[in-house]
């Protein structure tokens, strides 16, 4: 088992920034990929980056690519999104997730956190 917690969101104005941290504990050695999905108000949850622990590989929605990263310390198994140059049609419930390989479906990751709410006005 991987357990997963998210923490970092809050309320932003358009233009602003955010950090998330997902934070992964357990059986981490059985996960190779920790994934940032998102999922707004009547949407399907979607996809916004990834990254293999392994490596420096990362792998980015074209809506959030040169506005988000995705990095991670592995000393601290804890990896982060930074949220810049924030729109409100960033606004959604972020979750961070963990799978034993790279994908960018949601059916690709077998533990997943409680999200955490990004609001962005306008």
């Amino acid at each position: 088992q991987v357990q997963v917690v998210e923490s970092g969101g809050g309320l932003v104005q358009a233009g602003g920034s955010l950090r998330l941290s997902c934070a992964a504990s357990g059986r981490t050695f059985s996960s190779s990929t920790m994934g940032w999905f998102r999922q707004a108000p009547g949407k399907e949850r979607e996809f916004v980056a990834a990254i293999i622990w392994s490596s420096d590989s990362t792998y980015y929605a074209d809506s959030v690519k040169g506005r988000f990263t995705i990095s991670r310390d592995n000393a601290k198994n804890t990896v982060y999104l930074q949220l810049n140059s924030l729109k409100p049609e960033d606004t959604a419930v972020y979750y961070c997730a963990a799978s034993r390989s790279y994908s960018s479906r949601p059916y690709g990751y077998d533990y997943w956190g409680q999200g955490t709410q990004v609001t962005v006005s306008s």
